[in-house]
């Protein structure tokens, strides 16, 4: 049983060792570890060397240039401060661009006077940096977009031909939809000409009801001018009466009469 668990202690540590010990691959970091002399954590320095390398970064005119300094076990490490961006003007000459807690620099719209050396430095609270990087910035000419013309339209035929093998239509598929398109179209026509038959149907009667209703009124018409025909000759007789009672005035008398006051 005491083999077993130092072989698990042994590959434990060897584990550690190998991924977590000392994960920098380049700068210096502060690990904390608990020693098992005392059982106490402790800072490990794990020194490595300082210089992180030089980084290739192209940026066109106009765009934004970001720098980043971060590394993995940046976060992992003790004791770590500020990150230091320098502008390189030549071998001893450089100049403070931006410092603070945020690992990037990020300069906006950039020209071709920006292009150069930087300089990114990592502080610690001991031991001088943790890491330097260097940059080679190279400013590009502006970005060409250019418009693409918009594709005239298809024919079907050129449709068809630009389909590939495998989204050709099945031909059972088509007949399927013709079938089915088919009978659609069948039960439409069916309903419209129900609906014609029975629309002509009640347009039959109705014209049929109008005739019969105009033939009663032509028959009612002779009866109702029949007593109006019987009253006008019976007043042409009595006006016709009237005028032979009535004596004749000669002209000259009715000249001659004298006129009441």
């Amino acid at each position: 049983m005491l083999t077993l668990e130092k072989a698990a202690f042994q590959g434990y540590v060897a584990r550690f060792q190998r991924k977590d010990f000392c994960p920098n691959k380049c700068g210096t970091m502060l690990q904390l570890l608990i020693w098992c002399s005392n059982c106490k954590k402790q800072l490990h320095v794990c020194r490595k060397s300082r210089d992180c390398g030089v980084r290739q970064i192209n940026v066109h005119e106009t765009e934004d240039l970001i720098l980043d300094c971060e590394l993995d076990w940046h976060k992992l490490s003790q004791g770590l401060t500020y990150y230091s961006f320098y502008r390189v003007w030549g071998s001893n000459s450089e100049t403070l661009v931006s410092e603070g807690k945020r690992p990037t620099l990020i300069k906006r719209l950039v020209r071709p006077e920006d292009a150069g050396n930087y300089r990114c430095e990592l502080g610690t609270e001991r031991s001088g940096p943790a890491t330097i990087i260097h940059f080679e910035v190279t400013v590009l000419p502006k970005r060409v977009i250019e418009e693409i013309p918009k594709s005239k339209p298809r024919t079907q035929y050129q449709r068809f031909r630009s389909l590939k093998p495998s989204e050709c239509l099945n031909p059972k598929d088509v007949l399927r939809g013709f079938l089915f398109e088919m009978l659609i179209w069948g039960f439409v026509f069916l309903i419209l000409g129900f609906a014609t038959s029975v629309l002509c149907f009640r347009s039959g009667t109705l014209i049929d009801s109008v005739k019969s209703w105009v033939r009663t009124d032509k028959a009612a018409a002779p009866e109702d001018q029949g007593p109006q025909s019987r009253l006008s000759q019976t007043q042409l007789s009595q006006s016709q009466v009237s005028q032979t009672q009535l004596p004749k005035v000669p002209n000259e008398e009715k000249a001659t009469a004298p006129r009441l006051k």
